[in-house]
């Protein structure tokens, strides 16, 4: 704060940040006030707490039907981040050093499983998908979180675009590169915190997902957030608690990585324009 700030402006200061404070706890505590219901030794999520116990995490561990689940999340979500990530990157390098008609417009279908709602987006990939004999499949399971996962890819990568020099490649290429070996050994570095960026946030929203996991996956196919749903529907046990306490300590992990990696690209745009 300003010393020389007048009262009405250090009232003023001091109200926003009370303000934002208050904002940030609304949306925060009610996340955070799952975490000791995990550690609740009844079986019913409630407050106060009879006692301090970890069985629903051995619950969690030892129960076939949730290790299914989470095997299911460990094959689909980083099949279809890799996926994610090598389409977004491509689509983006293509949309920013292209300039055609209808590119706007092609943008906006590109990023639009971001904004549609999934509800719909689920309809349209289950009637897609089904005539092709993918529904049910862990092809088609994959092919459609992918499908969730690109349009944040592409909005990292042209974000990192944004400035760079393309004369770097074509330097390259005037030195006998060939357009893959430019790609890997010059493009790619460089907008490296853009694309492991976007894969973090396609990860985050395969792993999620699950109103598109009900139309596509069969019951063998139930991921985490498939079981968890299904938990909440038929009888809600305290080892639901036990798995968002681990999704969000997973979430704060991969924030605090998209922040290093932020901080890192600042860094990189820094050293390159001095």
């Amino acid at each position: 704060m300003n010393a020389y700030a007048s009262p009405i402006e250090r009232a003023w200061h001091i109200g926003l940040r009370v303000l934002v404070g208050l904002v940030l706890a609304f949306l925060v505590l009610p996340i955070l006030v799952i975490i000791p219901l995990s550690f609740n030794a009844d079986s019913f999520l409630m407050y106060p707490m009879s006692g301090f116990s970890l069985r629903w995490y051995e619950e969690f561990l030892t129960s076939p039907a949730w290790q299914q689940s989470l095997k299911n999340s460990l094959i689909v979500s980083p099949a279809a981040t890799v996926i994610a990530m090598a389409l977004g990157t491509l689509a983006s390098i293509g949309l920013v050093r292209s300039d055609f008609p209808g590119k706007t417009l092609l943008m906006a279908v590109l990023i639009s499983p971001m904004v549609v709602p999934l509800v719909i987006v689920g309809v349209a990939m289950y009637l897609f998908f089904a005539p092709l004999g993918l529904t049910g499949t862990y092809t088609g399971l994959i092919l459609s979180h992918a499908v969730l996962g690109v349009p944040f890819v592409i909005t990292t990568v042209t974000a990192t675009l944004q400035g760079f020099d393309f004369n770097m490649v074509r330097a390259a290429a005037s030195l006998g590169a060939n357009p893959v070996t430019a790609f890997v050994r010059v493009t790619l570095p460089l907008v490296a915190p853009g694309v492991i960026s976007g894969g973090l946030f396609a990860f985050a929203t395969s792993f999620d997902e699950v109103v598109v996991t009900l139309f596509m996956a069969s019951p063998q196919q139930a991921t985490l957030p498939r079981q968890m749903f299904s938990g909440i529907r038929e009888n809600i046990s305290p080892t639901i608690a036990a798995v968002a306490t681990i999704l969000i300590v997973l979430s704060t992990l991969m924030l605090i990585t998209l922040e290093w990696l932020r901080r890192r690209n600042e860094r990189i745009r820094g050293a390159r324009s001095t």
